[in-house]
């Protein structure tokens, strides 16, 4: 099978306190997007990678990442109103690709992916999955609420997974999936929030393999110094 992969990274820095877009917030001095990039890439698996980007900063996306001489073909687009709708954006790009295509989605908010993580992923949809995502389990209770902010049961945590990126799909799977599910990506407040849910709602399994710890969200300044001490060893 191929392997292609989209990343997204056209979010807003603002909760990092940046004015630029968080995919090229520096972590120890790189982009969080090469970051990212080089995580998928050192499973030595793809042979496109396709990067949403905001409209306003895509040549400095692509200039930055051709710099990283990735040794892969890179494609840089706009992305959408939504991740829903950027995702979506990357599929567009992928439309000479065949049904044989195993497509990987990951975050550029999620620098430090093992390489390992990526290759569970893939190795999942070979052997004949057809939607995958890792998945760590909760360290926390977790307690379902109302509106009113009252408990209304405490799920068993045995049974919960924190989900990660990257996620896996044969190409033809989550192509129907955003379709079935487009009219939902045009804002963020009924987007999707992963492509797997968008798999569950056309009724199809979605097999879950392990995820690391490692593979953080940076969302605010505090994600991204504990970034910094996992990437220095410190942690």
């Amino acid at each position: 099978m191929r392997h292609v992969a989209i990343l997204t990274a056209a979010g807003s820095g603002s909760r990092l306190g940046s004015d630029r877009p968080k995919a090229l917030v520096e972590l120890a001095g790189v982009p969080l997007v090469v970051h990212a990039a080089r995580a998928l890439v050192s499973a030595g698996a793809f042979e496109l990678l396709v990067v949403t980007s905001p409209a306003a900063a895509q040549a400095e996306l692509r200039a930055v990442l051709a710099a990283a001489e990735l040794g892969v073909e890179v494609d840089v687009v706009v992305g959408g109103a939504s991740r829903q709708a950027s995702v979506s954006a990357g599929l567009a790009a992928l439309d000479a690709w065949g049904e044989d295509t195993v497509v990987l989605v990951h975050d550029a908010a999620r620098p430090l992916v093992p390489a390992d993580v990526v290759r569970r992923v893939l190795d999942a949809v070979e052997q004949g999955h057809s939607a995958v995502v890792p998945g760590v389990p909760l360290r926390d209770t977790v307690k379902q609420v109302d509106e009113r902010s009252r408990v209304l049961a405490t799920p068993d945590r045995r049974s919960l997974r924190a989900v990660q990126t990257p996620q896996g799909f044969r190409l033809d799977v989550l192509r129907r999936a955003h379709a079935e599910g487009a009219g939902l990506s045009a804002d963020e407040a009924t987007a999707a929030t992963d492509d797997a849910a968008l798999v569950e709602a056309l009724g199809l399994d979605v097999h879950v393999v392990d995820g690391d710890h490692a593979a953080l969200k940076v969302t605010d300044r505090r994600d991204l110094a504990l970034a910094e001490l996992l990437l220095a060893g410190a942690l």
